[in-house]
């Protein structure tokens, strides 16, 4: 028989205070466990996993929700904020639950290694600094200077990951074809602090986006553009809080806004059946539906939709530092994405997402469908360009 748990009452209010307002208001519904895409999967996770609970375990005070099955297991997909009936915010409640353990020097083993990265190197991947504009080589890519219109913010996924690297290649190749103004800045950024904030390393957040604030603000950036919708969402709802004021667009904004305007002109059509896979982050979190399609569009006539899109996208399960952690076979959202993509006979599966990138690349190659292809919204438009 296990021993009762003692309740320590301070810790719910210590969850607000740090930034998890709205831990109260869970009166414990399950719409959350019912909507996690960890109930479309099987596997250990699938059965631990349960955001209600953590919910209320925090809210009592008690704990037992540490391991990495339970607080871990959170991709910070969104579909739960999204259908909270009492408008929870889960991702910051367990984001806050995840920083009171790194604080206390119990985080996951798959994210030490990340984290010290992020400390010395400034980026998650272990990579040398000097190595940050790697991705360039063969390339004539502008360096950010005074009269610049846009800095191109290359995630570290694309500076140091080989697959992503085509992906910054084409975005840049794409904005130079269109004459914009833009440039990098290169060794000197760090991460954006995205996954470091996410995973619970709340110090290495803040050290790196103060660092990046004062970078940017240094090299007179006015207006960013970013390959990955995280840093995105980092940039814009979390660098306020430290004075970082900057006007954001995800790359497809300004692909499609450069079609409209005629300065992006596809030479002929792709001819390929492609089908579109909203990132949980372009889409549920920054509410960005319309920009991908209509670059995709523009491509030929032979775009098709998932059942699930939209609001109603499937994870591809690398959010929250998950890209880190091994996920057994039969557990991965990504295969669910392929197996949908497979159904609709699509020659492509289109993302907008270096994390999307890697994970459906992973489960295509795992699940033996390498006949669709999967490539990013830039790939292709720089393909027929």
């Amino acid at each position: 028989m296990s021993e009762p748990k003692i309740p320590i009452p301070e810790l719910g209010d210590a969850v607000v205070q740090m930034g998890g307002d709205t831990l109260y208001q869970c009166m414990q519904c399950g719409l959350c466990v019912a909507s996690c895409p960890w109930r479309l999967v099987e596997g250990d996770i699938s059965k631990e996993f349960n955001p209600r609970k953590v919910e209320h375990m925090a809210q009592l005070g008690v704990d037992g929700y540490e391991s990495e099955n339970v607080l871990f297991a959170c991709s910070t997909c969104g579909v739960c904020v999204t259908r909270c009936p009492r408008e929870v915010n889960v991702i910051d409640n367990l984001r806050v639950l995840r920083a009171m353990i790194a604080e206390a020097g119990s985080v996951p083993q798959a994210y030490r290694p990340v984290i010290g990265s992020l400390k010395s190197n400034g980026n998650p991947w272990q990579g040398e600094r000097s190595d940050r504009l790697d991705w360039t080589k063969d390339l004539e890519v502008p360096k950010f200077e005074e009269g610049t219109e846009y800095l191109l913010f290359v995630c570290c996924t694309s500076c140091y990951d080989s697959r992503s690297k085509k992906i910054a290649k084409a975005i840049a190749s794409v904005l130079s074809k269109a004459g914009v103004s833009f440039g990098i800045i290169g060794e000197e950024e760090s991460c954006c602090g995205e996954s470091a904030r996410k995973i619970g390393a709340e110090d290495a957040f803040i050290s790196l986006a103060e660092a990046n604030i004062k970078l940017f603000n240094d090299k007179g950036v006015k207006k960013i553009v970013t390959t990955s919708p995280h840093c995105q969402f980092t940039f814009l709802n979390e660098y306020p809080e430290f004075g970082g004021q900057f006007e954001v667009v995800h790359y497809t904004q300004l692909l499609s806004q450069l079609i409209k305007d005629g300065k992006l002109k596809p030479s002929k059509e792709l001819g390929k059946k492609v089908i579109f896979h909203d990132p949980c982050y372009l889409g549920r979190h920054n509410e960005i539906f319309d920009a991908p399609r209509e670059v995709l569009d523009a491509l030929g006539k032979d775009r098709l939709e998932m059942d699930r899109f939209g609001l109603e996208s499937i994870c591809c399960g690398g959010g929250g530092g998950r890209i880190w952690m091994e996920t057994e076979p039969g557990a991965r959202f990504g295969d669910l994405r392929i197996s949908d993509a497979v159904a609709k006979e699509a020659d492509v599966l289109a993302t907008a997402c270096p994390y999307c990138t890697i994970m459906l690349d992973a489960s295509n190659m795992a699940m033996g469908k390498e006949e669709m292809e999967i490539l990013d919204v830039a790939e292709l438009l720089d393909q027929v360009t």
